[in-house]
């Protein structure tokens, strides 16, 4: 997946890294599902190829979106961590799960977490954004 910038449009310059379903469905499970490690990442409900998962977290690995390490309870897995750029893009999902959830079909248990998140406003967007830091710190 290239990056290459077309643009110094923000939207057209984010749209480049983001903008495809992929992208956004891996940082979604890291956000939301508590997703970790490649294996948990093929087991989502889209059916995302090995292929496609590995050049994605690459690309996100790039950018500088998420990180890699070892996983030191199991020396042929890795660990993937959102970074504070990662992290930054959580209302872009509240945002995205509130307007799929006013306007499309969404499953109801899912669509109650986007309207809850959405609800709180800025108050919810910083606590979730504290609980992920702790949770994404190499530490954890």
């Amino acid at each position: 997946m290239s990056t290459k910038e077309r643009s110094g449009c923000p939207i057209s310059l984010s749209l480049e890294l983001l903008g495809d379903r992929w992208t956004l469905l891996i940082i979604r499970d890291l956000v939301f599902a508590g997703k970790r490690h490649f294996r948990e990442f093929l087991q989502s409900d889209e059916g995302i190829s090995s292929r496609t998962l590995a050049e994605r977290l690459q690309t996100l690995q790039d950018e500088g979106i998420l990180t890699r390490s070892d996983d030191p309870t199991h020396g042929l897995k890795a660990i993937y961590r959102l970074t504070e750029a990662g992290i930054d893009l959580l209302p872009v999902l509240a945002t995205l799960g509130a307007w799929g959830s006013k306007y499309r079909k969404a499953d109801e248990k899912l669509a109650q977490v986007a309207d809850e998140l959405a609800a709180g406003g800025e108050p919810a967007l910083k606590r979730m954004k504290e609980r992920l830091r702790a949770e994404h710190s190499p530490g954890s």
